[in-house]
């Protein structure tokens, strides 16, 4: 009898030890797959970046906790990243100013969310190679008082405005005699405001510019000759990683793989497939 309660024993230990296996980045999958799961915090509310929907349309993701599905050129690159990584995908839907809090605390692995790799987000995370690269445009109405506005000196007097902690919103301050507007929390708000005639455009990026263009029939995007001074990290998009992480090497190794005529046709079919312009 203390034979086999030994060997019962001893094989219980071994059972929960198995089942107690981890590593540093990722946690086990809760599915059949013995996969550990990767999870990726996003605001799945910047198209075409990133959205949400109600089904796995055009590539969705279900998103954890949630009934929705977020789609989009980050939850593809997203894709091909948990991929290469052997990894089980998981998308964590998170504001924007808590995506490097969830990322330092460990709630996120990593943050694909169109996110720029500036210096002062370098101080507290680290990012891989650039996944994308795009310049700043401006959004206005096509029948408002600056639709036919070329340049930066044209907006000045204008009620100009972008996301907040973004670079979209730093760089307002290069318009001479521009009226600068409290930022906004995400594009959402910021279409309607412009729409209302809250503000006369707000700054962005071109794929989102080509998207609210899309979307809105009295909305165009501007982009302004010469552009706003920058330097390449404010118009790129990178992965954010927890300092010193390992996965960092091996992120940059996927990306590496991935041409760039394949990003730009990934980055084309999400905006044809963003819900605004269906």
């Amino acid at each position: 009898m203390k034979k086999r309660l030994l060997i019962l024993l001893t094989a219980m230990t071994m059972l929960l030890l198995a089942a107690c296996g981890s590593s540093d980045e990722g946690t086990t999958s809760g599915s059949d797959s013995d996969k550990k799961v990767i999870k990726i915090g996003m605001e799945a509310a910047y198209a075409p970046f990133n959205w949400s929907q109600k089904d796995d349309a055009n590539g969705g993701v279900q998103i954890a906790s949630s009934k929705e599905f977020a789609a989009g050129y980050d939850v593809e690159i997203a894709k091909k990243i948990a991929e290469g990584l052997d990894m089980e995908l998981q998308i964590v839907k998170t504001d924007w100013d808590g995506l490097i809090p969830s990322l330092q605390s460990g709630a996120i692995d990593l943050v694909i969310a169109g996110m720029s790799p500036m210096p002062e987000r370098k101080e507290v995370i680290d990012f891989t190679e650039n996944y994308y690269t795009s310049d700043y445009v401006i959004v206005v109405k096509e029948d408002g008082p600056y639709a036919n506005a070329t340049s930066l000196p044209d907006f000045a007097g204008a009620k100009i405005t972008g996301q907040q902690s973004t670079t979209h919103y730093d760089v307002i301050d290069q318009i001479e005699g521009v009226q600068k507007q409290v930022a906004a929390t995400d594009f959402g708000a910021m279409r309607v405001q412009l729409q209302s005639g809250a503000i006369d455009g707000y700054v962005s990026e071109r794929p989102e510019g080509i998207s609210a263009e899309m979307a809105l029939n009295n909305i165009k995007y501007i982009v302004p000759e010469p552009n706003f001074e920058a330097d390449e990290a404010s118009t790129a998009v990178a992965v954010g990683l927890k300092k010193g992480s390992d996965l960092r090497e091996q992120i940059n190794k996927v990306l590496a793989e991935i041409s760039e005529e394949e990003r730009q046709q990934l980055m084309e079919d999400a905006i044809a497939n963003q819900p605004a312009a269906q």
